[in-house]
């Protein structure tokens, strides 16, 4: 039963609970990590590790995607971002990265400067430039574009090598009603034209998952992304609580199977996830995998160097959230995915420790470790 409190009469609120909040309770026998499993599969693409890139382009470029991919992740490139609007897209990098690391601007002249550097169109053709770099790498070619622009580019993309598709935005239902008359995004006509899987989101509760899920999407991202540098909380009052949040999105999972007859869908964390621990939690609260960003400042693969910036950051008339320095980007990338530790803080070996876990707790596979006994911290 939810748990609901009163917060003035005759209006109630549901008490949600954070990852920082829950705690993993072993209850079984343990086992070697070395007989763990955290391989994880969605449609005909299998990973090593259940890791997602957030794409940010302070976090992964097409050279970064491509070092991920061959870790064992999922390295996603912003099919908005400034590889798709800038024929030197590292010029502008520099320039922005110049401006951070002076000290000498203020939080407006940050967020005019992420806005400028975003401002100009993407171009196709830039944008398959980019994709190439990934798909000749090697490892699966994913790419985040807006719901807003999806309908737009997203055949062009998967003409150009995209073999999984991420429709990302801070809130995304399964249609969107437009305004002034305009043609609204329907997902599910949408995603049935297309020739390749997708990944929606993010959503927060059971209603918005289980829609989505019947979209025919074959991944629901699941919270909004937030971070040290997001203020989707203080721009929009929207905030998730994000152990909740996957539980809900993990129970709609399973009531959906059964109304299809076996149609898994995957459920992707994506905010409020600072440590392996975090990651830990969020699978056994009913993730199939993480879409880590802060964490990745810490990667000597970085563009940002060690500062962070949201997609949402350059939104040119209500930004939602700001460019901060939250890594030392002095880890390298193998290390900070599977070690070894380098510190006792959670922020290095991510899924070695994420193995360790479910070892403790005597699991071996990441579809059993969303069984494991949870208790309030």
């Amino acid at each position: 039963m939810n748990e609901t409190v009163e917060i003035g009469m005759g209006r109630t609120a549901r008490r949600g609970y954070r990852l920082d909040e829950v705690s993993v309770v072993p209850s079984r026998r343990t086992r070697s990590s070395s007989e763990v499993s955290t391989s994880w599969q969605i449609d005909a693409y299998r990973f090593e590790i259940p890791f997602i890139t957030q794409p940010s382009d302070a976090l992964v470029d097409p050279a970064g995607a491509v070092a991920v991919n061959a870790l064992g992740g999922l390295g996603v490139i912003d099919g908005e971002g400034l590889w798709a609007r800038h024929a030197q897209p590292e010029r502008e990098l520099e320039k922005l990265l110049r401006l951070l690391n002076s000290g000498e601007a203020d939080e407006a002249e940050v967020v005019a400067a992420v806005q400028q550097a975003y401002q100009p169109e993407v171009q196709l053709d830039l944008l398959t430039e980019a994709i190439g770099t990934v798909k000749d790498g090697g490892g699966t070619v994913a790419v985040r574009l807006s719901p807003q622009n999806a309908g737009t580019l997203a055949q062009q993309v998967i003409s150009a090598g995209v073999e999984l598709l991420i429709i990302q935005g801070t809130i995304v239902s399964a249609e969107h009603v437009q305004g002034g008359g305009g043609e609204p995004l329907n997902l599910k006509s949408f995603i049935a034209d297309l020739d390749v899987p997708v990944i929606v989101g993010g959503c927060t509760n059971y209603q918005t998952a289980t829609h989505l899920m019947r979209t025919g999407a074959a991944g629901v991202i699941v919270g909004t992304g937030a971070g040290l540098t997001t203020s989707t909380s203080e721009v929009l009052g929207i905030e998730v609580p994000m152990a909740t949040a996957i539980a809900d999105a993990a129970a709609a999972r399973r009531s959906y199977l059964d109304e299809t007859g076996g149609r898994y869908v995957h459920v992707i964390a994506a905010g409020d996830l600072y440590s392996s621990g975090d990651i830990a939690k969020a699978i056994a609260c009913g993730a199939d995998a993480v879409m880590l960003a802060d964490l990745l400042a810490e990667s000597d693969t970085a563009p940002g160097k060690g500062w962070y910036w949201p997609a949402s950051a350059s939104h040119p008339r209500l930004p939602r959230g700001v460019a901060g320095l939250i890594g030392a980007a002095d880890t390298p990338l193998e290390q900070l995915l599977q070690g070894p530790a380098v510190d006792a803080s959670g922020r290095s070996n991510l899924f070695g420790a994420l193995r360790r876990s479910m070892a403790k707790a005597g699991y071996s596979d990441l579809k059993e470790f969303q069984k494991v006994g949870l208790a309030i911290s």
